[in-house]
């Protein structure tokens, strides 16, 4: 019998040590190692598989006609770039509650002609009956399978050979071979291997549901995350009844796209027109509130954003953030001191984008500036207006992209005038009705709104 020894995993990124260490070498974690067992395995000679795949030049390689597999969703579909692709592995991750497993067990309420195999390591079959009736998801093509070992999930998934996999989750389950616990680095990473060869084999689409740490980065292995093919998120706050589904991961589509659902007793609904969500509650008589145009992909998303500035209490002011970068925030007050002239050394700044979305474009800097203008002078931008623009640090405007889709989404909502900066003034239908402003700098920018 081979003889077990003790090794130790970076939780964080899989790096291995043969002691234990107080911070990863690798990617700079404290206190993330934990011991395993490991027991040397016995090397095989390589040889080739009875159904392994010769070499195929591009030219001959066919495409079926039938490439995707529509979720029956938009905005599903639309984060994984039009479909789930056949023989293609997903990760979901998202918080505790927040309708992972939901959204997956809706699957089967718009594949009526698909067989689904949902494998269930943290509940039971009953307890997926249960969630399944309560999203009036009813049909003989979904098979419950409740089952912890990676063998027997694929000796199941052989027999059955479904179009699709689910499982519920990976830090769950676990290989007989390896000596360590589930959930575990090693395990993670073997099963998920076992997985995916057998999904490439089988050109079976599979889809995968993963943990989040309370840092909000999946658990396990950093290698998960490259094994797999794509690599979705469930966002939103969980007292709240929207959700986003963000695309950090996709080896099939853009990785810029977002899917925006609201979360019912019924399931997940899509939400066709996420921009008047998005600014249903806003208070258009108070200051500090700008509305902003973000490109999500090839979706423009109108946002409030939020800010509050207030006398400071204590010796060094606060800045906070959510939603928005904050090292972006501190390099933005220094263009508005130093370009401006607004000094805001004194004062604590709050800054908040409603809806609980997540904004990395550059084009909402003079939104975020607006805002805090608007809140330190305590005076409204106005209800109608929607600002866009990327602000350098010599205090000027740099032109931003899709600004059409940006202007004509305004307008359909209802908005009379929008702000970009002047080089993108041309690019603009003439015929469209909305008020357009072009500013050069930041400094004309405040001028027109305030």
């Amino acid at each position: 019998m081979p003889k077990v020894k003790t090794v130790y995993f970076c939780q964080s990124c899989g790096h291995e040590s043969q002691k234990w260490l107080g911070q990863c070498p690798s990617c700079g974690d404290w206190n993330s190692y934990l011991e395993e067992f490991k027991a040397p395995t016995t090397r095989q000679p390589v040889t080739p598989r009875q159904s392994a795949s010769a070499p195929v030049a591009l030219r001959d390689v066919s495409l079926d006609s039938e490439t995707r597999i529509s979720t029956g969703t938009p905005e599903f579909d639309r984060v994984l770039g039009g479909g789930i692709v056949p023989g293609s592995m997903v990760l979901v991750a998202g918080d505790p509650g927040i309708g992972k497993s939901t959204l997956l067990t809706e699957l089967a309420k718009y594949q009526p002609d698909r067989t689904i195999l949902y494998v269930t390591g943290e509940e039971s079959v009953r307890q997926v009956k249960m969630r399944a009736e309560r999203i009036h998801v009813a049909g003989d093509n979904l098979t419950l399978l409740s089952e912890t070992s990676t063998e027997a999930i694929i000796r199941a998934a052989d027999k059955l050979n479904p179009d699709i996999v689910i499982l519920d989750s990976i830090q769950s389950v676990f290989i007989g071979q390896v000596q360590s616990a589930p959930g575990s680095v090693s395990q993670i990473r073997e099963s998920t291997s076992a997985l995916l060869q057998f999904a490439k084999d089988r050109n079976i689409a599979t889809f995968l549901i993963g943990h989040v740490t309370k840092t909000g980065s999946i658990a396990g292995p950093r290698v998960l995350e490259h094994m797999v093919d794509t690599v979705l998120y469930l966002e939103g706050d969980r007292h709240a009844a929207y959700r986003i589904l963000r695309a950090v991961k996709n080896r099939f589509g853009s990785t810029n796209e977002i899917g925006v659902f609201t979360l019912g007793q019924d399931g997940l609904r899509p939400v066709d027109n996420a921009s008047e969500l998005f600014l249903s509650e806003r208070n258009e008589s108070s200051s500090g509130s700008v509305v902003v145009c973000s490109m999500e992909g090839t979706r423009p998303l109108l946002v409030e954003i939020q800010a509050l500035v207030a006398d400071t209490a204590y010796g060094t002011p606060q800045r906070a953030t959510t939603g928005f970068d904050g090292r972006r925030l501190q390099m933005l007050l220094a263009v508005l001191e130093k370009r401006e002239g607004i000094r805001c050394g004194a004062f604590d700044i709050f800054v908040n984008v409603a809806g609980g979305v997540r904004l990395v474009e550059p084009a909402v800097d003079l939104g975020v500036i607006s805002a805090i203008v608007s809140s330190l002078r305590d005076k409204p931008v106005g209800g109608r207006t929607v600002v866009s623009g990327e602000v350098g640090l010599g205090g000027e405007l740099r032109a931003v992209s899709h600004v059409t889709r940006r202007v004509n989404e305004a307008e359909n909502l209802g908005f009379e005038r929008i702000i970009v900066p002047s080089r993108n003034v041309k690019e603009v239908d003439k015929s469209s009705k909305i008020e357009l402003y072009g500013p050069d700098s930041l400094h004309q920018a405040l001028d027109i709104l305030f």
